[in-house]
């Protein structure tokens, strides 16, 4: 959550971010990155109240800087907001970001004079009854100059039923200075919605998610239901891409044109070529699928893996840290590790390259136009020669020459008056 507002903060021409923090302190810097020169970490090692937080980092707030103080728990936070909040400081000492609430219980109030002034913030449990009854309320984000705001700090009091300093309380000191306060309403109130709870955290990680489909709607995806797509990171997407159900996208995910994915999809930091077809159930992590591949059903592309173009990844295959070269087919239940692939490969159903011997990991090598028969093994390291075929049910522990048929089988055999076991009976 901290995450995504410091991302829309960094959006804005700031100078410098305070993060102020408290238990498990360490976590948060830990999640954030401590090395990010940007950024400024202040410790409030009590917690008393939202004006006592702030003034933790007043040291650092230059007294001819506009100041915006922003909330971690509100992480659909937009950067136009905050930027129209600060905008407000043209004309005025302080700038309050509120909204309107249909049910307004549990927040602080704006109380406004006859001339729509504002003049005050209320906290809930200090409102009076006819006070409770405002619908304009307060969501913590202000702005504020920076010599005004250290005057205020100082002279806020805990003077309310929690004993704590509210940083609200510098609405009414600069209403008692002459100083005018201004206001933004944000016109959508899940924006401004801070997490509390799971409920609220799920609440709004489905807004966050709605959000992301609409965009890439707009941008002419084809989303067969908006509602069923996860995007836990950043992802692009080319012309007339069609995503089914249940996909869910992490980190940096590029799709290109005319891609199609299938339901139920796992991509995780992966680059997807033009006219690529992603088939039901496949995972893709770290790896880059070229152009006019086909992936899956039931694929998974470990990292380190290139998919070259037109390529064919089947049903139930695993390819970890290889490259598939141009034109060549692993259709079937086959595990494919450290291997360098050359073009026009056909991989038979259960191939594997065996590339660790149990400490070490081995390259494979497979030249161009080679046909694997069904059911090999490829014992690394070994490297086999282009135009070669390997035959079925074969284990093949040497290099195989260009060229050349190489199998290795026991002789078959057939034995004559075998006959098949039989259940013992049952003594009675």
């Amino acid at each position: 959550m901290l995450g995504h507002v410091l991302s829309c903060c960094k959006q804005l021409p700031i100078d410098k971010i305070a993060i102020i923090y408290g238990h498990g302190g360490e976590q948060v810097q830990n999640a954030i990155g401590s090395n990010d020169k940007n950024l400024i970490w202040v410790s409030q090692t009590e917690q008393k109240g939202t004006g006592h937080a702030v003034a933790q980092a007043k040291q650092y707030i230059d007294d001819d800087a506009n100041v915006i103080i922003a909330y971690g728990d509100v992480p659909l936070i937009r950067s136009e907001t905050l930027a129209a909040l600060a905008k407000k400081l043209e004309k005025a000492s302080l700038a309050v970001l509120t909204v309107i609430q249909n049910d307004p219980t549990g927040y602080g109030r704006i109380v406004r004079d006859d001339h729509g002034e504002i003049k005050s913030i209320v906290e809930h449990k200090d409102a009076t009854d006819e006070q409770r009854k405002i619908q304009e309320v307060n969501t913590g984000f202000i702005a504020a100059k920076g010599c005004d705001l250290k005057r205020w700090l100082t002279q806020i009091e805990p003077n309310n039923s929690q004993g704590e300093y509210y940083l609200t309380d510098c609405i009414a000191l600069a209403v008692e200075e002459g100083k005018r306060v201004d206001a933004v309403i944000s016109d959508n109130p899940l924006e401004v919605e801070g997490v509390n709870d799971r409920t609220q955290q799920a609440k709004l990680e489905r807004e966050y998610q709605s959000i992301k489909a609409n965009k890439l709607l707009e941008d002419g995806v084809t989303l067969i239901d908006p509602a069923r797509i996860d995007i836990r990171g950043e992802l692009k997407a080319g012309k007339d891409v069609s995503i089914d159900v249940n996909n869910v996208f992490i980190g940096n995910v590029e799709l290109g044109n005319h891609v199609v994915i299938e339901p139920g999809c796992m991509i995780t930091n992966a680059k997807i070529g033009d006219h690529c077809h992603i088939k039901a159930n496949s995972v893709i992590e770290s790896a880059i699928v070229e152009d006019n591949c086909d992936i899956g059903p039931f694929a998974r592309l470990r990292p380190d893996t290139v998919i070259s173009e037109n390529a064919k990844v089947g049903n139930f295959v695993e390819i970890k840290k290889s490259t598939i070269g141009k034109g060549s087919k692993v259709s079937h239940l086959s595990y494919i590790g450290d291997t360098k692939m050359g073009q026009g490969v056909n991989i038979g159903a259960g191939t594997i390259t065996c590339n660790y011997d149990g400490a070490n990991k081995f390259q494979t090598t497979i030249g161009d136009r080679v046909f694997i028969g069904s059911d090999t093994q490829l014992v690394a390291p070994v490297t086999i020669g282009d135009d070669a075929t390997i035959g079925a049910g074969s284990t093949i522990t040497k290099d195989s020459p260009a060229g050349e048929l190489t199998l290795s089988r026991s002789k078959q055999i057939t034995i004559k008056g075998w006959t098949k076991p039989q259940k013992k009976s049952e003594k009675k």
